[in-house]
């Protein structure tokens, strides 16, 4: 009988023992910093659209590409740009 009081005695302390471990863990993970994506320096793009234009809508794409649905007071269009240029790669006439 002595032998199972001991037993459940260290049992118990391993419980307690193992439950600070893990709530001391936790603590540190979540202390720890993200860290920070590389900086990149803020790109000025032109639509060179008509007064009166409208986005509608953006879209990532392939390859740093980003497609721009615009509304224009003629018909709306879709408007691929290169974020990495910065230069329009080519509309899409919606609707003709």
């Amino acid at each position: 009988m002595r032998a199972l009081k001991i037993l459940v005695a260290v049992m118990g302390v391993l419980i307690v023992a193992g439950t600070v471990t893990l709530v001391v863990m936790i603590i540190q993970r979540a202390g720890k910093a993200v860290p920070a994506a590389p900086s990149v320096p803020a790109a000025e793009l032109s639509l060179r659209q008509p007064p009166g234009t409208r986005i509608a809508g953006i879209a990532p794409g392939a390859e740093g590409r980003l497609a721009v649905w615009v509304q224009r007071p003629d018909g709306e269009r879709l408007v691929i740009l290169d974020t990495r240029g910065g230069a329009v790669l080519g509309e899409i006439r919606v609707g003709e």
